[in-house]
């Protein structure tokens, strides 16, 4: 009877034993290996960021025919907004997506690209490819308030502002000195212009008490297209003017770098521009396929 207990404890002691080592190498092969489908996540057709990152990462081809083709894969989850991209990645281990430099925040992680940090000396210097304009327009003759709206952007005061977040366009510019100008002015557009022209737009007030600023959020496309049409006095986009938008008159404002964000967890710390371009054409599907 002994020798039989004592068989069926050391079995127990055994069984115990290989539960807690299953258990152990479970636990850390999890938090070892790091895989599983990326999540693709993309901005909105329209939006200026999405046109200027695939066309700098070369998601967009031509055809035959010579038209544009935006490639970015079927399977990417569309946002239209910068902060819903933010939320997304920061909640989802296996995802992959791109902001505004200007944007970033400690809730993502920014990859280098070929080795290059996402950073204002960086986008200055030329070294990091995925950089665009952040860019304003309107359409003929402004009104007074407009017009003095622009030229406190463009000014030392307003460049200043600039510097904070993103990179200036004109480290010489003059002073500002207020015209004790009134009125109202309507500005709509890029999701990705917006907080900087919140903090232009709240400057330029504290000058300029008389002068109310109207505020809209969408997209580049649409911000254009409301200057265009007279539904804005300023329109705002985070890319180039296009052909069909040659009647406005576009101004620099500012340059910023769009940087592409994984997830906190996720180990990978830079990838190539090749990389980034097979992940968002569906070429590159899984984590472990990235080296």
């Amino acid at each position: 009877m002994k020798k039989y207990l004592s068989m069926i404890l050391a079995a127990a002691v055994m069984f115990s034993a290989f539960t807690a080592c299953g258990s152990n190498m479970t636990e850390d092969t999890e938090n070892d290996a790091f895989g599983g489908t990326i999540t693709v996540i993309s901005r909105e057709e329209g939006s200026g960021t999405r046109g200027a990152f695939i066309e700098l990462t070369g998601v967009e081809t031509k055809d035959a025919a010579g038209n544009k083709v935006d490639n970015t894969t079927i399977e990417a989850v569309v946002l239209s907004k910068t902060d819903a991209v933010l939320t997304n990645v920061s909640t989802d281990k296996m995802a992959i997506g791109y902001i505004s430099m200007g944007s970033l925040n400690d809730t993502v992680k920014a990859v280098a690209v070929d080795g290059v940090q996402p950073a204002t000396v960086n986008v200055k210097n030329g070294s990091y490819s995925i950089s665009r304009p952040f860019n304003i327009a309107t359409n003929g003759d402004m009104k007074p308030e407009v017009q003095d709206f622009i030229s406190f952007i463009m000014s030392k005061q307003g460049q200043e502002i600039v510097s904070g977040s993103y990179i200036t366009v004109n480290d010489t510019a003059d002073e500002y000195t207020p015209a004790g100008i009134s009125g109202k002015i309507t500005v709509s557009g890029s999701s990705s212009v917006s907080p900087l022209m919140e903090k232009l737009m709240e400057a330029y007030m504290n000058f300029n008490p008389d002068v109310e600023i109207e505020l809209t959020t969408t997209d580049s496309t649409g911000g254009l297209k409301d200057a265009m049409n007279g539904v804005s006095d300023i329109g705002m986009a985070s890319r180039e003017l296009k052909e069909s938008e040659a009647s406005l008159t576009g101004t620099t404002i500012a340059m910023d770098g769009i940087a592409v964000i994984v997830n906190n967890e996720n180990p990978v710390n830079s990838l190539t521009l090749e990389q980034i371009t097979q992940i968002y054409t569906g070429r590159v599907t899984m984590w472990e396929e990235i080296a």
